[in-house]
């Protein structure tokens, strides 16, 4: 591998070092965190993106043979998440995806670029009391925040957005999937997201997984509207002093994908657990 991706992998992990202090400390002291601080979560909840726990995951993404000169792209995305107890029978999950994106040079006229991406948080409703089919549906938005022209199109924008999945002894299986339209005229976006993820675990918190993140950009021509990545990878939760934290590794090759587009993506998270009331 070229020195550029362990570079931005050091970057990445670097600014996700940084901000997970304030972030775990504010998730700490938040509403619903148990007073003893006795953590609850089991890895089955980190694996379940509408859980019943508080979560402040860092997703450290790296993308091989990015643009015309064939470098590689980083996006860190912090995206924590915290469960709002409606009443007895609803919770409203409340995830909210912070892109830090870096860019390399793809032209003469455009150098490295660095900055905030498209904030996209995300609302479902779920019910409480759930039995072996576990579903939450809601909305999606797009925020104007991006730094750079070339980090997002700055538009307001939203859409809808579900979630269904299963628990089946060492299995955790589903889908997350939404759709967002922002803008309008020549700039505006109109892009269809599918995760599918599915992990079994092993024992001492181990486990197998792979949560690919499936794309659609209806916006650019046909043949070159779909991203399709396939692989997985290894994850485990285990504790730092009672603190839950859930680490896990993936690769993924992107069999479909446009032209200019990335065709590998290395993938490593740090998710950090707290019980809710």
């Amino acid at each position: 591998m070229r020195g550029g991706i362990f570079k931005r992998y050091v970057v990445g992990l670097l600014a996700g070092l940084l901000t997970s202090v304030a972030a775990v400390n504010a998730a700490a002291d938040a509403p619903g965190v148990s007073a003893g601080g006795t953590p609850e979560p089991n890895v089955q909840d980190a694996q379940n993106p509408i859980a019943n726990v508080i979560s402040v995951p860092f997703q450290n993404n790296t993308y091989l043979n990015y643009g015309p000169l064939r470098r590689d792209a980083n996006i860190l995305v912090i995206q924590p998440v915290l469960p709002i107890k409606i009443d007895d029978d609803w919770n409203l999950i409340t995830r909210w995806v912070t892109p830090i994106v870096s860019l390399p040079r793809v032209s003469a006229g455009q150098g490295d670029k660095f900055g905030l991406g498209n904030m996209e948080p995300e609302f479902y409703f779920s019910p409480s009391h759930v039995g072996e089919l576990i579903w939450g549906a809601g909305g999606k938005l797009w925020l104007p925040t991006a730094t750079d022209k070339a980090l997002g199109l700055d538009k307001w924008g939203a859409g809808p957005a579900a979630v269904v999945l299963t628990i089946q002894g060492p299995w955790v299986i589903g889908v997350l999937a939404n759709n967002v339209w922002a803008g309008s005229g020549a700039a505006k976006a109109n892009q269809l997201t599918i995760n599918p993820f599915i992990n079994y675990n092993l024992s001492d918190g181990w486990y197998v997984s792979s949560a690919e993140v499936v794309t659609a950009n209806w916006e650019i021509k046909s043949g070159e509207q779909w991203t399709v990545p396939i692989g997985g990878g290894i994850g485990r939760l285990f504790r730092v002093g009672s603190q839950p934290i859930n680490a896990r590794f993936q690769v993924f090759d992107n069999v479909v994908h446009p032209q200019g587009a990335p065709n590998w993506q290395l993938q490593f998270q740090v998710q950090f657990l707290f019980s809710a009331r």
